[in-house]
């Protein structure tokens, strides 16, 4: 009786439990769902296509891990650093800019550093790694290695003779009824006629200031030399000073046949003159009776994460995603902008460019930039002068001892 008692009890108890789980099915644990995360990015208006496509390539890489809303805005990296401080806080989360605006970024807090300092370090070119470090401290992301210039030229109307001396240069573009172009409105180019003459400029020790000998009335080359060289060269009408953009614009018209720019107009410069697209290192020029080699200023663009991103994890890794050397390689396809990764560097395709090679070639007599803020206006205002055959016949030492004083202000 014990034992039939003791069955039915068990039977009823499997019924109970029967019944209990068909009324409540156990729950199945439901898949997280993927954060959708937002980045603003800002870049140069010629970028955009590129951009783009490197960030359809980012989401296919992290597909699963976030969804991802991008917001591109076009910001010329020259003017990055004025704008990003502006509004440090409602910036961007990631952003190119010029090495030169480095230190005040940094000494601003606006930089989030890489946390691969030593992967970044061995992967790209010492001294765009250098151009990306304050005090030897890495803050931004080296993006090129090309921010210099050089001569483009077509060959149809000069010689290889003639792109050895820019006052040459002039003279074949007066007679085949063409000009070649340099933007004298730019102190970045003006630098080019003093940096070999054993005058100087450079940023002092504090950060800010700027020393500067471009008034020297002493040694082999004065600062009324330069400055008469560069009359000389602004009266012929094979010359005529064009921002960088009335430079292509020209030489796709063609009334340009020569003009000193960067590779960032490689491919456009390219398309327009086709097999008879030249580029050199720049020429000398006629200076108190001597030949000058002209100089340029060198660097770096930078790709930099914004210290205040509400997202600075993925901010960082899609700045490491821009800058490896997939991104540059493709930059470099696109934009035919010259890799500061070793191995995009390295590549047949970037090795066999004439830009390259006449950037490489023009290294040698190249500086990095290195300026205080008050290095631009005053060498802007006294180019300008010169440029249009210095109509207010104001003594050419008289208007140098003026730039020296503007540009070594504190």
């Amino acid at each position: 009786m014990v034992r039939k008692s003791f069955f039915l009890l068990m039977a009823g108890v499997l019924l109970l439990l029967s019944a209990c789980t068909s009324r409540e099915p156990l729950q199945q644990e439901a898949e997280p769902a993927s954060e959708t995360v937002a980045l603003t990015v800002w870049g140069a208006q010629e970028d955009e296509e590129l951009l783009r496509e490197l960030f359809s390539s980012f989401q296919k890489q992290y597909a699963g891990q976030a969804d991802f809303e991008f917001t591109y805005q076009a910001q010329s990296e020259s003017g990055c650093k004025d704008a990003l401080l502006a509004d440090l806080e409602g910036g961007p989360d990631v952003f190119a800019f010029a090495d030169d605006q480095l230190a005040a970024l940094a000494a601003a807090g606006a930089l989030e550093p890489p946390e691969d300092t030593a992967g970044i370090g061995s992967a790209n070119l010492p001294a765009a790694v250098e151009a990306a470090s304050v005090d030897g401290k890495l803050y931004a992301y080296p993006l090129t290695a090309d921010n210099g210039y050089f001569l483009y030229y077509n060959k149809a109307y000069f010689t290889d003779e003639d792109v050895q001396s820019f006052n040459r240069l002039v003279d074949a573009a007066a007679k085949a009824g063409k000009v070649v172009t340099m933007d004298w409105s730019s102190a970045w180019y003006v630098y080019a006629f003093f940096g070999n003459t054993g005058m100087e400029v450079r940023i002092n020790d504090d950060g800010i200031t700027n020393s500067c000998t471009w008034n020297s009335t002493e040694g082999p080359i004065r600062g009324v030399d330069v400055a008469q060289a560069m009359l000389d060269i602004a009266a012929s009408p094979g010359f005529a000073s064009r921002l960088d953009t009335d430079f292509l614009a020209g030489v796709q018209e063609g009334s340009v046949a020569a003009g000193v720019s960067g590779v960032w107009n490689a491919v456009a410069v390219e398309e327009a003159w086709g097999e008879n697209a030249g580029a050199a290192k720049l020429p000398t020029f006629d200076c108190a009776g001597q030949q000058i080699q002209m100089a340029s200023f060198s660097g770096c663009k930078l790709i930099g994460v914004n210290a205040y991103s509400p997202e600075v994890e993925w901010a960082s890794r899609l700045a490491e995603w821009i800058t490896n050397e997939r991104g540059q390689s493709r930059r470099f396809a696109v934009r035919g902008q010259g890799p500061s990764n070793i191995k995009a560097a390295n590549s047949p395709e970037v090795q066999g460019s004439p830009a390259i090679a006449a950037l490489l070639a023009q290294s040698e007599f190249s500086q990095l930039q290195r300026v205080g803020g008050k290095f631009w206006d005053p060498v802007t205002e006294f180019a300008g002068n010169m440029a249009q055959g210095n109509p207010t016949e104001v003594p050419l030492q008289e208007q140098l001892d003026k730039l020296v004083e503007g540009v070594t202000a504190r």
